[in-house]
């Protein structure tokens, strides 16, 4: 067979999806927007990597980097404080800058400096505070806004950021808290070495979010199946033999796949644009980010039409088309077990050799992998058209609608698979990565040590700060319990500009407080104790003696010096206990009333509260307190554990896909429950006007699609535990069953298409009309 004849006859079938009147055009738009949903998520997917990429390398490039030595003041440097904070479950990226020269960086993002007073704030963030629901974070932002910040300086579109102009700050440069930097960026980037388990979960995560959209693109394309065997019929009956027509049918499937590119791009476009309006699991991208990779967007070019083709073709090749009709319309042979299985057994055994290995020995082969994980998930789509033809051979009777729904399966178990296959491969593949994230969670959580019985907020303020008037604010806010104010520092045994041999802990806070850290024998105001059995405390003991001359590390600008105590006669012993940060402390506890003014002045001041949780907004409370009371205090919540970031963005990243997945899944579904129902419109209405009632053949539509999504979600919960206790063994970790995963997934599954049914609702009673039986 030539290729010019190929070509001919694909030509003709293309022809003959646009040249078909009303039909053939409304067949090849459904076709086009089944294929291009899944063309726009492929083209998403494939600029995913990049949009991680560039928000990585905008947020490495606005990096105020202050830790380590200070540089000097000069025409061309800048001081920052970093005043980050939260509103809700929103973070809010803050800076104060103050400008020392004509020559200071500009961050990225801005034209000039904001004046003393003044801010600039991100789009989103300046949309927040004009609204209703903004007015608290308004009170802890007392700067006048004069500008936004442009996209170069942002990481996300929905992103809260600002920068405010400061003045004062160049005298605390160096306390930990503000910095001098002569540019932004980080001046030593270090490329982490990937953890080999978060890279299986990361090239698990993108095979299980990619399958599903190739299994509804190789579905799309087989829309109007029913009308096309009437149509190939036709074209032998007019002299067309086998081979040709079933090229001129390929042809037809080319059409919709070449115009569902069209409409793919189409979408992916309104959709990069939308992108920009939306935050999803706190992650926003802007517009710019979106670029498909060339290479990538031309594979999908390729592959797509050249899989409507080969699907076409490979789902005619066992089917007789005859001048008088097909034989498909008849009841089909019955379908073989024994190649079905032989995926899902090539994908385990794939993933054996890997079994064990590990994080210490964790080189999983890439290709292994991938191909593993297909295999499994293709194996869906192969065995469910069996399992289902198998399970409605042997229904039997019930009620009318009942009925209806099994006889209609048993003449078409194959459409009816093919609509839900797509959510099966995603279910299985989804239940496999929670019981693999539930495995390996441990690996990447660790607990904080924090008593949250006693409390549940930390407020860390600046150094010289006046921490019995801040007690008091705090104590004074609203939904506050109590406060528990802790002033922290460390002891030298000489001057720290002289490098000292010898340091201690030095705590300072009320008797009630200090009871909180250590076992008192008794307690009054100007008491002093040395602490024993604090944790990685082995120098407290040789300072411990009455006259002993310790040193405070007092930081003035760029310079240190030291401030001189000598220990008080009448020193105390104290048991170190578990304080609320987990920890054991050692050094020395010292009540208000034996602390100096010039040592009280250089102590960092911690305050703990607890807090009433019913009442509304009180973290924003507490945070707006702690503002006033220095914009450079530093509340945070305590949480009992706390995961890798690493572990936590991939685990974000299946959220945000699975969550658009799903979405366009839907939209694929709809439109392909749409389309069966088109083909039917007159028997519906045949059926109608012979008395069935409507809410009989709603029942019997919802039957058809619950029972080929029942066996569907059954075995995918079976083949997602059998592919996620091969991923457990890969990285060597405990092997258990996440029940909670397994049936959130299968629910969310089965929601998605109880949805599309309700919603192919509305047509369907229209389609039962009696111009349904209309005919030309």
């Amino acid at each position: 067979m030539s290729a010019g004849q190929w070509a001919r006859d694909l030509g003709m079938g293309i022809r003959f999806a646009f040249a078909g009147g009303r039909e053939g055009w409304i067949r090849a738009l459904l076709t086009a927007v089944g294929v291009g949903l899944g063309v726009a998520l492929l083209l998403l997917t494939t600029a995913l990597p990049g949009a991680l990429a560039e928000r990585h390398r905008r947020e490495e490039a606005r990096l105020n980097y202050t830790f380590g030595e200070q540089i000097e003041r000069a025409d061309d440097t800048l001081v920052t404080a970093d005043t980050d904070t939260q509103f809700g479950d929103r973070d809010v990226r803050g800076r104060l800058l103050e400008p020392e020269g004509d020559k200071a960086p500009v961050p990225p993002g801005l034209r000039e400096f904001p004046a003393p007073g003044d801010m600039v704030v991100s789009p989103a963030l300046k949309e927040f505070l004009d609204s209703d629901g903004g007015e608290l974070l308004r009170e802890r932002l007392p700067y006048d806004i004069v500008g936004t910040i442009g996209e170069q300086g942002l990481i996300g579109s929905q992103e809260l950021a600002y920068y405010a102009g400061a003045e004062g700050l160049a005298g605390r440069a160096g306390d930990g808290l503000v910095g001098r930097i002569d540019s932004f960026g980080d001046p030593n980037p270090v490329e982490e070495e990937m953890d080999p388990v978060l890279m299986l979960l990361i090239l698990v995560v993108f095979v299980v979010l990619l399958m599903p959209v190739a299994v509804f693109i190789a579905a799309a394309v087989r829309f109007g199946g029913e009308r096309r065997d009437r149509r190939l019929a036709a074209l032998r009956l007019v002299g067309s033999d086998g081979g040709m027509t079933r090229r001129i049918a390929a042809g037809e499937a080319l059409a919709g796949a070449l115009l569902g590119l069209v409409f793919g791009a189409g979408f992916f476009l309104a959709g990069r644009e939308f992108a920009a309006s939306v935050e999803v699991f706190r992650i926003s991208v802007f517009p710019s980010y979106l670029n498909p990779s060339p290479l990538l967007a031309l594979l999908v070019a390729v592959a797509v039409p050249g899989a409507a083709v080969l699907v076409t073709l490979l789902a005619l090749r066992g089917v007789v088309i005859e001048p008088l009709g097909v034989v498909r319309t008849a009841r089909p042979a019955r379908r073989r077990l024994w190649w079905r299985l032989l995926l899902p057994l090539a994908g385990i055994g794939m993933l054996l050799p890997m079994i064990g290995q590990g994080r210490e020995n964790g080189d999983f082969n890439q290709y292994l992998v991938t191909g593993g994980v297909i295999c499994l998930l293709v194996g869906v789509t192969a065995l469910l058209p069996w399992i289902v033809e198998t399970v409605v051979a042997r229904l039997g009777s019930g009620s009318v609608s009942w009925q209806l729904a099994v006889r209609r399966l048993q003449l078409s178990s194959g459409a009816a698979a093919r609509m839900v296959n797509g959510i099966a491969v995603a279910v299985a593949g989804a239940i496999a990565l929670q019981m693999l994230f539930a495995g390996v969670e441990g690996d990447y959580t660790k607990e904080t040590g924090y008593d949250t019985s006693l409390a549940q907020m930390q407020v860390r303020v600046p150094e010289g700060t006046e921490l019995a008037a801040a007690a008091t604010k705090l104590e004074e806010t609203e939904g506050v319990r109590r406060v528990y104010p802790l002033s922290e520092g460390y002891f030298a045994d000489r001057p720290w500009e002289k490098e000292p041999q010898r340091t201690a802990q030095l705590t300072i806070g009320d008797c009630a407080t200090l009871r909180e850290v250590a076992k008192l024998p008794s307690c009054a105001d100007g008491d002093v104790f040395t602490v024993r059995g604090g944790e990685y405390d082995a120098d407290t003991p040789s300072l411990s003696r009455p006259g002993q001359k310790l040193y405070l590390e007092k930081s003035i600008g760029d310079s240190r010096e030291s401030v001189a105590w000598a220990l008080p006669e009448g020193l105390k012993q104290a048991d170190s206990i578990e304080d609320p940060t987990g920890s054991r402390r050692g050094g020395f506890l010292v009540t208000p009333a034996a602390v100096p003014a010039d040592m009280a002045e250089v102590v960092t001041g911690q305050l703990y509260l607890s807090v009433d949780d019913s009442v509304p907004y009180v973290r924003e409370y507490i945070r707006n307190a702690a503002a006033a009371i220095d914009p450079l205090s530093y509340p945070t919540t305590w949480n009992s554990v706390e995961r890798s970031d690493r572990y936590e963005s991939i685990r974000t990243g299946l959220f945000v896909g699975a969550a658009v997945v799903l979405a366009l899944i839907g939209a694929s579904l709809l439109v392909s429950q749409l389309e069966q129902l088109r083909e039917r419109r007159k028997l519906l209405s045949a059926l109608v006007a012979f008395g069935t009632r409507r809410r009989t053949l709603s029942l019997s539509v919802l039957w058809q699609t619950a029972i080929p999504i029942g066996l569907g979600l059954l075995l995918a919960s079976v083949v997602g535990i059998a592919l996620g206790t091969v991923l457990l063994k890969m990285t060597s970790a405990p092997v258990g069953v996440d029940w909670p995963s397994v049936l959130r997934m299968t629910g969310m599954g089965a929601g998605v298409v109880l949805v599309v049914t309700l919603l192919s609702l509305p047509p369907l009673l229209r389609m039962m009309r009696p111009d349904g039986l209309r005919t030309e």
